[in-house]
C-alpha cells in the first residue's frame, strides 16, 4: 500500500449497510492503516466509567484525592474504543505532549498507552487535549478495504477539533454534516460500474 493511500489519521464512518452491529453509526479514528492491518479506535460510544474510576482502580490516585484532580482530569471522556482487549486502555492526544512510547499519528495527533500519561494528566502535566479509550477496533490484511469496497464504511480526513469534542454522542451527524452529507440519502446498496 503506498503512503498516498493510508487511511492512518482519518475518520471512519459506519454506513446504513453497516453489517456489524458493533458497529453501527460509530466514528472510528484510524491510528494505523499498513498492508498488514489497520487499527483505530471509536470516538463517539462514552463509557459510563469515569476517568477518575480509573485513576482509583490503578492506584494512580486515592478516592479521597480525586476532588483534587485538574478540571482537565475530571471531564477527560473514557470512550468505548472498540471490541477487540476492552480493559486495554489507549490516550488519544495531542501533540503537545509526547514521551518515549507516544505513538504519533500525524502532526498533532499521538496514541499513548502507558500509565505514565495517565499519572502526568492527574497531575496537570498531561497533553492540552485528549480522550481515553478502552479497547479498540482491529482489521487484518485486507479486511478494511474490502470492508470499505463494500459500503460499510466511509473513510474522511480526520478534524481534530472532532476528534476532541466533548459531544461524542453527536459527532456522527457532525462528521456527516462536514462533509456535506445528508443522512437521509445515504444509501445502504455498495454500488459497482
Amino acid at each position: 500500500m503506498a503512503a498516498s493511500q493510508s487511511l492512518q489519521n482519518h475518520f471512519l464512518l459506519a454506513m446504513p449497510g453497516m453489517e456489524d452491529q458493533r458497529f453501527a453509526r460509530t466514528v472510528v479514528y484510524l491510528c494505523a492503516h499498513t498492508e498488514e492491518g489497520s487499527m483505530g479506535l471509536v470516538v463517539n460510544r462514552a463509557q459510563q466509567l469515569v476517568f477518575s474510576d480509573i485513576l482509583v482502580d490503578l492506584g494512580i490516585v486515592t478516592r479521597e484525592d480525586v476532588i483534587k484532580l485538574p478540571e482537565k482530569a475530571k471531564r477527560l471522556k473514557v470512550l468505548n474504543g472498540g471490541p477487540v482487549e476492552q480493559s486495554r486502555g489507549f490516550v488519544l492526544h495531542s501533540g503537545d505532549y509526547v514521551v518515549e512510547t507516544s505513538l504519533p499519528v500525524s502532526d498533532d495527533v499521538c496514541l499513548t498507552a502507558t500509565f505514565d500519561i495517565l499519572r502526568d494528566i492527574s497531575s496537570g502535566r498531561g497533553p492540552s487535549k485528549a480522550v481515553m479509550a478502552l479497547g479498540y477496533a482491529g482489521w487484518g490484511a485486507g479486511q478494511l478495504e474490502a470492508e470499505i469496497a463494500d459500503n460499510g464504511w466511509l473513510a474522511c480526513p480526520a478534524k481534530t477539533d472532532l476528534l476532541f469534542t466533548e459531544k461524542v454522542d453527536t459527532l456522527y451527524d457532525r462528521v456527516m454534516a462536514s462533509m456535506g452529507i445528508d443522512l437521509s440519502r445515504l444509501s445502504s446498496n455498495a454500488g459497482h460500474a
